[in-house]
């Protein structure tokens, strides 16, 4: 059992949006730091947004990103999103989300090695 599957990858334009799913199966989500990340063909993963647990929902962001991504949660669902608008052809890649008791905790300072669990990832492909 994959305990994180994202979903919601696609193909779109430059300039358009999308919208991804980290949904958790076998534990709960909300006590938990989520974290976004994206890996370009040819390039190492990048840490893009994560969000602390409900406790605080504290979100961070990287530069390349903040005022055009924003992460939040929906319980209910134990589920994290990643509403991407405005959309660039840099932003093609392959976006992953992972999940860890404590390594959100400041913009642009999103590590891929601090983070433990990790679904499989989705596709997102910017292109016209």
């Amino acid at each position: 059992q994959v305990p994180l599957v994202e979903s919601g990858g696609d193909l779109v334009q430059p300039g358009g949006s999308l919208r991804l799913s980290c949904a958790a199966s076998g534990f709960t989500l909300d006590v938990y730091h989520v974290g976004w990340f994206r890996q370009a063909q040819g390039k190492e993963r990048e840490g893009l947004a994560c969000i602390t647990g409900v406790l605080d929902g504290s979100v961070y962001y990287v530069d390349s990103v903040k005022g055009r991504f924003t992460i939040s949660r929906d319980n209910a669902e134990n589920t994290v999103y990643l509403q991407m608008t405005n959309l660039k052809p840099e932003d093609t890649g392959v976006y992953s989300c992972a999940a860890d008791s404590w390594p959100c905790y400041s913009d642009n300072d999103i590590r891929p090695g601090d983070w433990g669990t990790w679904g499989q990832g989705t596709r997102v492909t910017v292109s016209s």
